[in-house]
């Protein structure tokens, strides 16, 4: 019988073989674990260190880079959200540059300024204020497709909207722009304030007057139906409540002179509302009858009370649904 073997309890068979116990740590001589335990800290201490500025430094290296070579490159266009996202937009909902008719001055100042910018040469930011429905975020957006349509993928300029409520998010955006060798455009549709609105302050910063400034690679774009982006009686109140009437008025109204180009839109004449029905009808090959198509296109604008580009645009949508014709392009 093996020797590690031992009899069990009332002669009950074998028991299993004894586990050998585990071997009693070597004593360390008693100098030794003082110095051991006086160095522990110190050496803790160092190889947190180490590895805080090894996981700053894979962040640092990865964070930049990743939003360069892989975000800016899915798409021309993009919608900041607050949360420091960039979602990219496929297909951009614009009208052709040619198709909109009676602002021939804006559009050509608009797309000089916008070629400069793409060209890396000084450019200036833009107010496009005026008649509602008269093809301001229209003309942005026809603008940036215009000058993207002959650049190679890597000298395209990026389109980024940014929602009027998230204004303060600004400064968080250009510091994600910042290094990035793309150039940007950021597009704010629909800007006004409102009530005790201090969010203006943001937009102020970052067009003039803060300690980094704009980046060389973003200009901004806005539209408003208001020019100086306040309403009529924000102003008085704020000249009939303040101390000094001045100084509390020249605080807001001061926004929109930090924008460069300020670009006027007015409501068209007759004949330029007509220019644009029978820009889209052609465009989108829609056959009617000279005579008929005015006569309905000027009663349609008599119902909405005005004409604009927008209007011309719901009276093509209501003759082609009427006739039975999708709008894509001949």
């Amino acid at each position: 019988m093996p020797k590690n073997l031992s009899k069990s309890p009332a002669g009950k068979g074998p028991r299993t073989p004894a586990r050998k116990s585990a071997p009693v740590a070597a004593k360390r001589p008693k100098g030794a674990v003082k110095a051991a335990l006086k160095a522990a800290p110190d050496l803790s201490q160092e190889r947190m260190v180490r590895a805080l500025e090894t996981i700053a430094a894979h962040l640092s290296a990865q964070g930049k880079p990743a939003l360069e070579r892989e975000s800016f490159k899915q798409a021309d266009a993009y919608v900041w959200h607050p949360d420091g996202r960039l979602a990219a937009v496929p297909r951009v909902s614009r009208v052709e540059l040619f198709l909109l008719k009676g602002v021939d001055r804006m559009r050509d100042i608009l797309m000089e300024n916008t070629e400069r910018f793409a060209n890396g040469l000084p450019a200036n930011n833009a107010l496009l204020w005026g008649a509602r429905g008269m093809g301001k975020s229209s003309l942005v957006k026809a603008a940036h497709a215009s000058i993207n349509a002959e650049r190679k993928p890597a000298d395209r300029v990026k389109l980024i909207e940014i929602h009027r409520e998230d204004i303060e998010t600004l400064p968080m955006l250009m510091e994600k722009l910042r290094d990035a060798s793309f150039h940007f455009i950021v597009f704010i549709d629909d800007l006004s304030f409102d009530g005790n609105d201090a969010s203006y302050k943001s937009l102020k910063a970052v067009l003039e007057g803060g300690i980094e400034g704009r980046p060389e690679n973003v200009i901004l774009y806005a539209t408003s139906n208001r020019r100086h982006l306040l309403a009529r009686d924000m102003i008085e109140n704020e000249r009939s409540t303040a101390i000094n009437p001045g100084e509390a008025v020249e605080e807001k109204v001061s926004l929109s002179d930090r924008f460069g180009l300020w670009l006027g839109f007015h409501r068209c004449s007759q004949d330029e509302y007509l220019a644009m029905v029978r820009g889209y009808c052609s465009h989108f090959g829609i056959e009617v009858d000279d005579e008929a198509l005015e006569r309905e296109a000027l009663e349609w604008s008599t119902t909405r009370g005005s004409r604009s580009g927008r209007v011309a645009w719901q009276f093509v949508q209501e003759l082609a649904g009427r006739l039975g014709v999708k709008l894509t392009a001949k």
